[in-house]
């Protein structure tokens, strides 16, 4: 489709999710739904790799604590570099437990640290409350990098799907001055517009693990009203200008229903000066990062990712 093969791999989790005859996500309630995607992330993520710290944390936020998880490597002089990430699902359903693979993965790939990031969900927590939470992680990750054994001057911003959408949000408040700037963003298959759908939605809507209506489901409960679909914190992608912002690696799926947007907001970034790496894994599904214990092609992709974000907190001069 649209000049591109599906990787068998790919094909085999399709063949796979549907002879599990799971229920659709955009089925259920919220609460049932956030159960399911637990469920499915358990299922699929394998023998995870001990990791030298794993420390449950909270956060100071607008709407009260929020929870957080740090994985962390060996301690380095000066502080490791350290990636605020931000969990995919559509702000309304994943939690610390649905992103652990997707974070000790980076930890052992990357050599840097990860601060998994349990922001408000919605519907009890609707727009804005999600990107409130996401700018207060990425201060709390500057602000108190030492005790994190982190390095203040290479702290990332980062996430999978909504959670690309929400590190792409944090990313423009910092320039705005809401937080210190990150030094690199890592953004995988982000949501990047909900104001207008892309051909890629017409071609990978269904069928494709992620489905126009699940995507459909999750805006309806993020947003308190259709006209904040063209809010900027909602629609990255819709920002008058994107100039000053930390350096981006974008990687997209080939069969994924957000794959134009996420690839049009890497254009604008480069357009705008900003140095950015786009990355589209032809043959992979939205949802490769939760992958990497099933498949060799995801695997493949995620360490592209972590080699990005080795490269992107790099000490300078080094």
């Amino acid at each position: 489709m649209d000049g591109l093969e599906l990787h068998h791999e790919s094909q085999l989790v399709i063949a796979l999710a549907a002879r599990a005859g799971r229920p659709s996500i955009e089925s259920l309630p919220p609460v049932q739904a956030r159960a399911e995607t637990v469920r499915r992330a358990l299922a699929v993520r394998g023998p995870q790799p001990a990791l030298p710290r794993v420390e449950e944390l909270e956060i100071p936020g607008r709407g009260g604590p929020i929870g957080a998880r740090l994985y962390a490597p060996d301690a380095e002089p000066g502080g490791t570099g350290l990636l605020v990430y931000l969990h995919g699902g559509g702000w309304v359903i994943g939690n610390l437990d649905t992103c652990e693979s997707v974070c000790r993965f980076l930890v052992r790939e990357s050599g840097a640290a990860v601060l998994a990031v349990d922001y408000r969900l919605a519907p009890g927590h609707r727009f804005p409350a999600a990107v409130e939470d996401a700018v207060a992680a990425l201060a709390y990750a500057t602000e108190r990098a030492h005790p994190l054994a982190a390095d203040p001057a290479r702290i990332a911003v980062g996430g999978d799907s909504a959670g690309a959408n929400l590190a792409t949000v944090a990313a423009q408040a910092a320039r705005a001055g809401e937080a210190p700037q990150p030094a690199f963003q890592l953004l995988i298959y982000p949501v990047c517009d909900l104001s207008e759908k892309r051909p890629s939605y017409g071609l990978f809507g269904e069928g494709f693990l992620l489905t126009e209506a699940e995507m459909d489901w999750f805006r309806d409960h993020y947003l308190p009203d259709p006209g904040a679909r063209r809010d900027a914190r909602v629609s990255p992608l819709l920002a008058e200008d994107l100039s000053g912002l930390a350096p981006a690696y974008v990687a997209t799926a080939g069969f994924d229903p957000l794959r134009d947007e996420g690839e049009e907001y890497a254009r604008r970034l480069s357009e705008a000066g900003v140095q950015v790496a786009l990355r589209r894994h032809e043959g992979l599904l939205h949802g490769f990062a939760n992958l990497t214990a099933v498949g060799r092609s995801a695997r493949e992709a995620m360490l592209e990712a972590a080699a990005a974000l080795r490269m992107g907190l790099a000490r300078r001069g080094s």
